[in-house]
């Protein structure tokens, strides 16, 4: 019998199903950077948007929910991607720019394991607990 996919307490991905996942935010985040610096984005961009995603923790204040909802919308692959075809569709080089560091942030906070967030709070993601509280469960 194999090991399930997900842990049925959390709800969280495990084993390979968790390595792929981290893999595929890594090979996100290299290949929007590459593909940035290829394009010739402005680096000072990159550098000054780059954590804007980040700006949905600010639901946190709030509360779980809330920041849940928020943080999840800011780190979900579709508007970034939605926001790609516009830029493509329209020919708009800074809306292609803003996807690609978009995307990156996203790939690199799924890499690192932080990964869309459950109402229970901010540790509690679908790549596993995150925090000291992860730790202690081990």
């Amino acid at each position: 019998m194999t090991a399930a996919p997900t842990d049925p307490a959390t709800g969280a991905t495990t084993g390979g199903v968790n390595t792929l996942l981290r893999i595929e935010g890594l090979t996100l985040f290299a290949g929007m950077t590459l593909l940035y610096g290829l394009w010739g984005g402005s680096w000072w961009l990159y550098a000054a948007l780059f954590l804007v995603p980040d700006l949905g923790l600010l639901g946190y204040l709030i509360g779980p929910r809330a920041g849940a909802t928020a943080y999840n919308a800011m780190h979900t692959y579709l508007p970034a991607l939605i926001l790609s075809v516009i830029g493509f569709a329209l020919m708009m080089p800074m809306t292609l720019s803003v996807s690609m560091i978009w995307m990156a942030h996203i790939g690199i906070d799924r890499a690192l394991g932080l990964g869309l967030k459950y109402d229970r709070g901010f540790r509690f993601t679908h790549l596993g607990r995150i925090g000291r509280a992860a730790r202690a469960d081990v």
